[in-house]
This record gives C-alpha cells, structure tokens and sequence, in this order.
C-alpha cells in the first residue's frame, strides 16, 4: 500500500491534461473520449449489471491460478463481495466503454473475466465487437455466463481457461486483435510473457490497456520494458490503465495524463 502512494504521488507530480499534449492523435483521444462527460444510455446497464452483482449473496469457490491449470488458491466468497472488491469501478467501466466506442473494434481480447463488469463495457462500447474473455475459475466464469445473457450480450464468448495454455495455442499467431484488456494476472513475468505471445496478433491500429500499472515495483518494472518494446510507439499512463499504441506512423512518446 505504501508503494502505490507514494507511486500515485509521484504520477499527480508528472501528470498533465490535454493542454499540455502536442500530439494529435493523443489529444484527440484525451478530448473527444478521456473527458468525454456526455451521458450515455449505456452507463444505466452497466450500473444494472453491477447491481445485479452487488445484491448477490450468493457464495462461490474461487480459484486462483499459477502457471498452467495448477490451482494454487482456492477460497469460498459471496458474488457481491467479489463484485465490490475485485470488479472495475463504475467510472472505469464507463471510461473503458467510451474507448471501445472511439476505436470501434471489431475484435477484442480480454485476459480475465472475473464477473464481467469490464466485459459488459467492452460489449456495449461496440455492440458488433467479437470479443473473447478468459477466466481460469469455472465457478466465477459460470456466473458471468449468466449475466452476459441476462444482459443480452450474444457477441461475447467466455473460455474458461489457464491464460498461459490459452495463449499458447498455435493458432492464436493467426489471429489479429483490435482491441487486448489485460486484467487476469498481475506480476511482471506474466505480464511480459503475455506482451510477447500477443505481438504477432497486433494490427497498426491496435490499442492494448494493462490493468494496474503501478501495482508493485515489478509491475512497474514490466510497463517501462512494454514502453521500450521496439514494436511500441506510443504509450499513455493514467496511473491505474496503461495504454499501448503500435502506430508506425506515430513518433515513440510516453504520456502521463490524468482522468
């Protein structure tokens, strides 16, 4: 906890807004999606979704998991428990709806379901997006199930799988993805591990977000290597997201912003 303070401090130290950006690109993506304030309809479901998760009492077994489907965690919560502590925020999920609203992709990965909350805004951002989520824990990815089609969300298809077995499949390298949420493990060497698996599926156009950043020292070792990647150009810090852009016409920069 200590560590994330004192990174969260030195990230309001650095951090600026759209009027210190230069870049078109950059800007146009803080003022046009970032500090979009506009209502939309789609915010309601999403606090329906989340509600729905919250007034849960309901207990499942969750299962963490280490490298292949080798279970090193197991503990019994409450649904709503899960939905408060470990889902995204509702101001999250709206931001992560406006940036699948902006990029409009057409195919979106997502590494860690959970119970769906960051699902249901990558769904209603684009409601023509394929769009696959991995979960490792059968019980938490049964009821995410549940709530996509409660919710009518016909074009997400949940694997329950390991994330590293997932990645792994050769035929993964013939896929391209518009659009990767990384949300499922955060240590560096996972992070890094699914950086390079994932490499061959990225387009110029594609758009990645890494999920706790400034985690721990390691994960912040892990963004300052994706920063370096040579296939990277440009890459934004909103201290909790990192955002990764693979644009060739782009020149390397690195943005603090704030939302």
């Amino acid at each position: 906890m200590l560590f994330q303070i004192k990174s969260y401090l030195k990230f309001l130290w650095y951090s600026k807004n759209e009027h210190a950006v230069h870049s078109p690109f950059v800007f146009t993506l803080i003022t046009k999606c970032f500090y979009d304030k506009k209502s939309k309809p789609e915010y309601s479901i999403l606090k329906k979704y989340r509600k729905s998760l919250l007034t849960n009492y309901n207990s499942i077994t969750v299962m963490d998991f280490g490298a292949g489907s080798k279970v090193f965690k197991s503990n019994v919560r409450p649904i709503a428990q899960i939905a408060k502590t470990a889902g995204i925020s509702q101001k999250r999920s709206e931001l992560l709806l406006r940036i699948t609203n902006y990029f409009q992709p057409k195919a979106v990965l997502e590494i860690g379901t959970s119970l769906g909350l960051a699902t249901a805004a990558l769904a209603l951002g684009n409601k023509k997006a394929a769009i696959t989520t991995l979960e490792g824990c059968p019980e938490t990815a049964r009821i995410a199930q549940q709530q996509f089609k409660n919710f009518e969300l016909p074009t997400v298809h949940s694997a329950v799988t390991a994330f590293d077995l997932y990645l792994e499949q050769p035929t993964l390298q013939q896929q391209k993805f518009d659009l990767i949420y990384f949300d499922g493990n955060h240590a560096k060497k996972a992070t890094l591990d699914y950086f390079e698996k994932l490499v061959p599926t990225i387009t110029n156009d594609t758009v990645w977000i890494f999920d706790d950043i400034h985690w721990s020292r390691e994960m912040e070792e892990a963004w300052k290597i994706i920063q370096e990647n040579p296939f990277v150009t440009v890459t934004i810090d909103t201290f909790q997201w990192g955002f990764v852009f693979f644009r060739k016409e782009q020149p390397k920069e690195h943005f603090v912003i704030r939302v």
